[in-house]
């Protein structure tokens, strides 16, 4: 957010499209609303230490609105020492349904730095 020059929520969920902020701190309706028909990707970093991706720290993230998203649209970005920090621990999913926590499980790419990617499970 820092690099587009766009004002963002340190914990909140924003919305950025075509390069501009369309809405900051947002809740699961709200996300919905704005996603309804259009292309989205979910960029989501783990909470540190914790390793969790979804389900603790981004309930506006709901089952509803990665379905919404697809599974395929979500990016995980994380530093090499933030994932070393997990101590080879996998990242961690716990959104209340059972359904999309088992399509989020596997493995997954994560973006770690400039062209550079970290293959690591999710359970």
């Amino acid at each position: 957010m820092e690099r587009l020059s766009l004002k963002n929520t340190l914990l909140g969920i924003d919305i950025i499209q075509n390069g501009r902020l369309v809405a900051m701190d947002l809740n699961e309706n709200q996300i919905l609303g704005l996603v309804n028909d259009k292309m989205a990707k979910i960029i989501v970093t783990p909470i540190g230490g914790q390793g969790y991706i979804f389900g603790r720290g981004n309930q506006q993230l709901s089952p509803n609105v990665i379905k919404k998203v697809g599974v395929e649209n979500v990016i995980v970005i994380a530093t090499q020492n933030k994932l070393s920090s997990l101590k080879r621990e996998p990242l961690l999913v716990d959104t209340g349904d059972t359904e999309v926590d088992n399509m989020l499980r596997g493995y997954m790419s994560v973006v770690t730095g400039y062209r550079e990617k970290m293959i690591y499970m999710v359970v």
